[in-house]
């Protein structure tokens, strides 16, 4: 998590009637699917009407949820009532639960209470969810991995395949010149000869072969 002053991001995105109490918040990174708590100190020790927002690129905030004391069930705001939120409380510390976060619920969550029609401001948390890949996506690149590696494996076998063929052609290749050469020796040895030497030569070869 990186830690920047509170007070430098209001300045820049929240309006003029927000006020700050000096804390600095907090950026948390999930990815989508993944469920996410964000923390609040209960700073009165009075009962007093404490509410989450969410504040979107210099949006004006949204009421997220509040709560009176920590022994009262939350209330939702507008927008935020499908069981996806979830606020709660102890003596010391007020929670908000996200369950299966995705991108759209990327912002700045801050607790706050009124103090004559300005929001005083606590704890804020930036919450940013990263973008990742949807099912098709993640088949698909499934299927490529499977695919080239099946590839990879082939062409291995084809190398292996043929280096150890390789030797065995060389020597083919050196016995086929080795008999050219011969041949061409014993031909030129036989036209040097007699003729009659020649016929003595070809009736012994005629008869041995028969």
């Amino acid at each position: 998590m990186r830690n920047f002053t509170l007070i430098t991001v209001l300045l820049l995105c929240c309006l003029s009637w927000i006020s700050v109490s000096g804390s600095e918040f907090q950026t948390v990174e999930v990815q989508p699917g993944e469920d996410v708590t964000m923390l609040c100190s209960n700073y009165s020790s009075v009962p007093t009407q404490i509410t989450w927002y969410k504040l979107v690129k210099r949006t004006q905030p949204h009421c997220v949820s509040s709560m009176f004391r920590s022994t009262d069930p939350a209330k939702y705001c507008d927008g935020f009532k499908s069981g996806k939120f979830e606020m709660s409380s102890n003596v010391y510390t007020l929670f908000l639960k996200i369950k299966q976060v995705d991108l759209s619920d990327s912002g700045l969550y801050f607790c706050g209470f009124y103090i004559t029609k300005n929001l005083v401001i606590v704890d804020a948390t930036f919450l940013e969810v990263q973008e990742g890949f949807d099912g098709i996506t993640k088949l698909i690149l499934g299927g490529l991995t499977v695919f080239l590696a099946m590839v990879v494996i082939c062409l291995a076998v084809k190398i292996k395949k043929l280096q150890k063929e390789s030797p065995m052609e060389r020597d083919l290749d050196s016995d086929d010149l080795k008999d050219a050469a011969l041949s061409l020796y014993l031909t030129t040895i036989r036209n040097r000869r007699p003729e009659s030497e020649r016929q003595v030569e070809t009736r012994v070869i005629y008869a041995a072969s028969r």
